[in-house]
C-alpha cells in the first residue's frame, strides 16, 4: 500500500439546560468494566430481526442548541423544546430482512484525481493540505487536535462548562475535515469545534479569532471562537450511563465551488430515562435536532448506543455494548431503524463499518466479528478471542482492533475475515481507540497518556505522541471511516 496523501456554525437564541453534574467511576476496561471471562470465536450464525419505526417532525427551535455568543458565553438565554413528534413500533415487514445487496467494492487505494478541490475526503478526492486526529481528554473534558503529519498538538479546547464531569468521550469528524463533534457522557452535551479558522466565529467582532494555540493552551469554557456550537440534548434521560456515546456524521452535498460538504448531519445516540434509545440526527451546522427514531428498550446493558458508523449508502448503524446491532433506515420515509439480535458470544465493544457496508465488531471478551449484509450471516474471526477495544478499518481493508489483555494492536483482513497478525508496541497501557488518518496511518490512543502513529507497513516503526490524561473514546477520530465509504467526487 502506497501512503501519499488524499483525502471540522451558531445556534440562534438558544442556551445551555441545567446540568446534572455526576461523579463517574470509571471501570478498568470501559463503561462497565472489563469481563474476565472469554469466548470463543464461531461464525456463521443467523440473526433474528425487528423492526422498529419513529416518525417526526424536524424542529428548527431547538432551544437546548447553544451558539457562541458576543458574550462567548452558553447560558445567556433559556428556553424550552416545542417540537412535536410521534413515535411508534411495528414488527418486522416481510420485504425486510436486514440483508443488504450493496455491491461488492475494490478495496485498493484511492486514486488521487484532479478535481479542482483538494480539502474533501471523498473518495475521488485531490490532495488535502492539512488532516488532524480528535483525542478527547476524559478526565477533564476537554478534546485535543493533534496534526496527523507533523505529530504536534496544535489546539485543546474546552468541551462543556464543568471539566472532568463532562466525560468528554466519542468525537467524530466531518466529511471535509472541518469540524469534529465531541459526545460527553456525564452531562448529555455534544459540542462541535472548528478545525479551521475560516469556520470559526469572531463572536466579539475584535477581527481576531480567539482561540487556542496548542496541546496547552485550553480557554475558559465559552471564550474559545472555534467551538461553534454546543446542545444538551432534551430528552436525555440524565444518567451518565445514558449519555450519548455512539456518533457519525453524514457525507452532505459536495459543493464544487466552496470544496465542502452542505447539508452535512450528525447522528448520535443516548438513552432516555425510561431506557429507550434515541437515535437523534442534528444539522452539522448548527446543532439543531431534526429528526428522532425510538428504539423501545435499547439491548445494551443498560448504557447508551455505544458505538456508530456510516456505510456506503449513507445509513448509519449503532451497537449497543455487548447487545444489538442496529441499522438507521435514512432511506426510508419516515427514517426508522433495524434492529438485529447478535450471538451471545459476540460482546460487541468497539464498531466500525467496512467500505463494502458490512459492520464489524470488536468484542470483549469475544472475538472480532462482521455482520455480512449479503448473507446476514454472523462472521468471528478465529484466534482473535479477547477484550478488544475500538476498531478501525485502512485503506487496504485491512482491520486494526485494539486489544486488552495482553495491550497489543490485532490486525485482520476484512476481505478474507482471517487474522494476519498481532502486534506488540514499545509501550502499551490500556490500548483502546483506534483510528486510520486520511494518509493511511493507524493511530491507537492509549488511556495511559499517549497515542501511536502507525505505518500499517512498518509497525515496529510506530511514532508516539505524549497525551497527558486519560482518553476514552471509540469512534472516527479522524474521519478515515467516514472517507472510506464516500462515493467518488466528479
Amino acid at each position: 500500500m502506497s501512503l501519499s496523501p488524499r483525502l471540522p456554525v451558531t445556534l440562534p437564541g438558544a442556551s445551555a439546560l441545567p446540568l446534572l453534574l455526576l461523579g463517574v467511576t470509571l471501570a478498568g476496561c470501559g463503561d462497565s468494566g472489563r469481563e474476565d471471562s472469554t469466548a470463543s470465536a464461531s461464525g456463521g450464525s443467523n440473526s433474528g430481526i425487528t423492526l422498529t419505526i419513529t416518525a417526526t417532525d424536524g424542529d428548527d427551535d431547538d432551544d437546548n442548541s447553544n451558539s457562541n455568543s458576543n458574550s462567548g458565553s452558553d447560558s445567556n438565554n433559556s428556553g424550552t423544546d416545542s417540537g412535536d413528534s410521534t413515535s411508534g413500533s411495528a414488527g418486522m415487514t416481510s420485504d425486510d430482512s436486514g440483508v443488504d445487496t450493496i455491491p461488492k467494492l475494490d478495496l485498493a487505494p484511492t486514486p488521487d484525481l484532479e478535481l479542482g478541490c483538494g480539502d474533501g475526503i471523498g473518495g475521488g478526492g485531490n490532495d488535502i493540505d492539512e488532516s488532524f486526529i480528535w483525542v478527547p481528554t476524559t478526565s477533564d473534558g476537554t478534546v485535543t487536535k493533534i496534526d496527523t503529519r507533523t505529530v504536534v498538538a496544535v489546539g485543546r479546547y474546552a468541551t462543556g462548562p464543568s471539566g472532568g464531569t463532562e466525560s468528554s468521550s466519542r468525537t467524530a469528524v466531518s466529511g471535509d475535515g472541518r469540524f469534529v463533534v465531541v459526545n460527553n457522557r456525564g452531562t448529555g452535551r455534544s459540542t462541535a469545534v472548528a478545525a479551521n479558522l475560516a469556520d470559526c466565529i469572531d463572536a466579539n467582532n475584535d477581527g481576531v479569532i480567539t482561540t487556542s494555540q496548542n496541546g496547552n493552551d485550553t480557554l475558559a469554557w465559552g471564550t474559545d471562537e472555534c467551538m461553534v456550537w454546543t446542545v444538551v440534548h432534551n430528552t436525555w434521560g440524565g444518567s451518565y450511563t445514558g449519555g450519548p456515546r455512539g456518533i457519525t456524521w453524514t457525507l452532505g452535498d459536495w459543493n464544487e465551488a466552496t470544496c465542502s460538504y452542505d447539508n452535512a448531519k450528525v447522528w448520535l445516540g443516548f438513552l432516555a430515562n425510561n431506557g429507550d434509545g434515541h437515535l437523534v440526527m442534528l444539522d452539522g451546522a448548527t446543532g439543531v435536532q431534526e429528526n428522532i427514531v425510538i428504539v423501545p428498550g435499547w439491548n445494551g446493558q443498560g448504557y447508551a448506543p455505544y458505538g456508530g458508523a456510516l456505510d456506503p449508502l449513507g445509513r448509519p448503524w449503532f451497537t449497543g455494548l455487548r447487545g444489538e446491532l442496529v441499522r438507521v433506515n435514512t432511506n426510508n420515509n419516515p427514517v426508522d431503524a433495524t434492529r438485529i439480535a447478535q450471538p451471545a458470544n459476540i460482546q460487541t465493544y468497539g464498531m466500525t463499518v467496512d467500505p463494502n457496508g458490512n459492520p464489524w465488531m470488536a468484542g470483549c471478551s469475544g472475538p472480532v466479528s462482521t455482520y455480512d449484509i449479503q448473507s446476514g450471516q454472523w462472521i468471528s474471526v478465529a484466534g482473535t478471542s479477547a477484550c478488544h477495544r475500538g476498531m478501525a478499518i485502512d485503506h487496504d481493508g485491512h482491520g486494526w482492533v485494539a486489544s486488552n489483555g495482553p495491550c497489543e494492536l490485532v490486525e485482520v483482513d476484512s476481505a478474507t475475515r482471517t487474522l494476519v497478525a498481532k502486534h506488540q508496541l514499545a509501550q502499551c497501557s490500556t490500548a483502546i481507540g483506534v483510528s486510520v488518518d486520511v494518509d493511511g496511518y493507524v493511530w491507537l490512543v492509549d488511556q495511559g497518556g499517549w497515542a501511536w502513529k502507525i505505518d500499517p507497513l512498518n509497525v515496529p516503526a510506530a511514532q508516539m505522541i505524549s497525551l497527558p490524561g486519560d482518553h476514552y473514546v471509540y469512534s472516527d477520530m479522524t474521519g478515515g471511516q467516514l472517507k472510506s465509504v464516500a462515493p467518488p467526487l466528479g
